[in-house]
């Protein structure tokens, strides 16, 4: 969703960094291929990612929800030297995707894929973060920020993806909307857990930039 003129949007897109043509061949094929395209993170998101990720500089990221792989490729841009990122998916028919274009990129072997409920697989994960990104199920948003903030290092940051949520978080609620109340809860906790200092920035359907203190 763009919350300014597609005119202005495309200006912005137009005078920040180009898209990387790996990252341009994920896009088609996603789309010739994939079902729910639209969940890709896109050009300007995906460099708002990468630019984010390299001023953190992080040895350790997790992404919640990986899709086909376009916003672990942009996080892993950043990657420390010897940095990891794990990426949790449920969905097994995207794996091999996933990897043919991690395998693709210069941080294949730096990329760990978990197949299954994040819920089930964060605990297993022993090791502690830089840089989360959330980006899966809005109903298990707060239930994800629980498992990982004791596991974010201090000024470690948890990037969270749409959280304006189309606007409807501003519309009258629909009580049987589960995500959108549920994005509501999550908004309102990351502003008011003393652990954080968050921003929330308008870019494409909102993305939140809470940092660890």
């Amino acid at each position: 969703m763009h919350f300014i003129s597609e005119k202005l949007d495309d200006y912005v897109v137009k005078h920040s960094e180009d898209e990387p043509s790996l990252l341009k061949a994920l896009t088609r094929e996603t789309y010739q291929k994939i079902l729910q395209p639209r969940m890709l993170s896109g050009h300007y998101q995906g460099r708002v990612l990468s630019v984010l990720s390299k001023l953190i500089r992080p040895k350790v990221v997790l992404e919640i929800g990986t899709f086909t792989g376009y916003s672990a490729l942009c996080l892993a841009e950043g990657l420390s030297q010897g940095g990891v990122l794990h990426t949790i998916d449920i969905n097994e028919e995207l794996v091999d995707f996933q990897r043919s274009y991690f395998n693709k990129s210069d941080y294949g072997s730096q990329i760990f894929q978990h197949l299954g409920s994040a819920i089930d697989i964060i605990p297993k994960l022993d090791t502690h973060f830089d840089l989360v990104f959330m980006d899966a199920d809005k109903p298990n948003y707060i239930n994800y920020f629980h498992q990982i903030i004791d596991k974010l290092n201090p000024g470690g940051v948890i990037l969270s993806d749409n959280v304006l949520w189309s606007g409807k978080v501003i519309e009258t609620l629909d009580l049987n909307d589960t995500s959108t109340q549920i994005v509501l809860e999550y908004n309102k906790l990351l502003k008011e857990d003393q652990r954080l200092e968050t921003v929330l920035l308008p870019i494409r359907d909102g993305l939140t930039v809470s940092i660890r203190k």
